[in-house]
């Protein structure tokens, strides 16, 4: 059985030639200026290869809607939410509407919101990935097709395409920093699914942070967790009571699951931060007011949301816009849930 003949893409022509989609594009159907020695290095490669433009693409580059199709894991989640709502603030300035959807998580969900949305025609995209995304021809077709896409938080780092997040590395590194600052030497990681890039960058500023205090990495005092929903906090915490060293410090993922781990720690005894100190991630609203308030990680959703459409909007309306990689800087908040001073 002879294997299926690969089509051959203008984001492949971009990638061997390392540039961008747009200008392969605008080389290959007339239009804009490209400088002619690119020009034709693209099209006698192209001609090598036997591109064939896609017709699905075609009918799609004549498009010329004010709506962006926004693809979130889910809405009810607060740094989410937030990020919409700067989304929604620059859209407005900008006289565009938001086409919002929700993948609930699910990778077969944020086809079927894709497909919906190039279904209407939207100008341009801005996704944050599902926890079971780890392939991503479904967009790499909406980028061939010239639809501009823009990732935010949880992203893609192999297609060609504008990127908007978080310091994670530096978020983590800062946050275990100030528990080895206050004389915690066994802290605890509870991170999540190490499939995202995010999960991955926290877990270096962990490592990394150690490292700098000479204090050896314990795997048993890492754990990952397969979602972010019907987290076991009980159960996490036996686990993590009985490690040989005695437990003094956790960071954890969220707010809620450090929130919660307070709450089961408090009821075992244990004093905060005296005996365990907690650093939780996403500054929630809640912190601030529980017993003892919760030492976290602010997390610039809402300008995230908003750089993430300022970004798509330029693409939208520039067709040579420059891919970017935006990086905005978080903040440690500090408050009593780690101060052992």
């Amino acid at each position: 059985m002879h294997q299926k003949k690969h089509r051959i893409t203008i984001t492949d022509i971009a990638k061997k030639l390392n540039v961008s989609t747009s200008t392969v594009s605008r080389a290959l159907t007339e239009h804009g200026d490209v400088k002619a020695e690119t020009k034709a290095k693209i099209i006698a490669f192209a001609k090598e290869m036997d591109y064939q433009p896609d017709p699905f693409a075609v009918q799609l580059r004549k498009k010329t809607s004010k709506t962006i199709g926004v693809i979130i894991p889910k809405i009810e989640n607060r740094f989410f939410s937030k990020a919409l709502s700067g989304m929604q603030e620059y859209a407005n300035e900008h006289g565009f509407n938001l086409l919002i959807s929700q993948s609930e998580e699910s990778v077969l969900q944020e086809k079927k919101n894709l497909e919906n949305m190039l279904k209407n025609q939207v100008a341009g995209l801005i996704t944050s990935i599902s926890l079971e995304t780890n392939e991503f021809s479904h967009f790499e077709k909406v980028l061939n097709s010239e639809t501009p896409i823009v990732f935010f938080d949880r992203v893609s780092e192999s297609l060609l395409s504008s990127k908007v997040i978080i310091d994670d590395y530096e978020a983590s590194y800062k946050a275990v920093v100030h528990l080895l600052e206050q004389g915690c030497r066994n802290i605890a990681h509870i991170t999540g699914p190490q499939s995202l890039l995010n999960n991955r960058s926290r877990h270096e500023g962990y490592k990394n942070a150690l490292i700098q205090y000479n204090i050896p990495y314990n795997e048993d005092l890492v754990i990952e967790l397969p979602s972010y929903e019907a987290i076991n906090v009980p159960a996490i915490l036996e686990n993590l009571l009985k490690v040989k060293n005695r437990l003094d410090g956790i960071f954890a993922m969220n707010d809620l699951v450090a929130i919660e781990i307070i709450h089961h720690l408090k009821k075992k005894g244990y004093s905060i931060p005296e005996d365990i100190a907690i650093v939780g991630f996403n500054n929630e609203t809640i912190s601030q007011f529980i017993d003892p308030p919760l030492t976290t990680v602010e997390s610039p959703a809402w300008e995230l949301g908003r750089k993430s459409c300022e970004i798509l909007i330029q693409h939208i309306n520039k067709e040579d816009y420059p891919i970017q990689s935006e990086v905005i800087k978080s903040k440690l908040v500090i408050r009593e849930s780690s101060m052992r001073g």
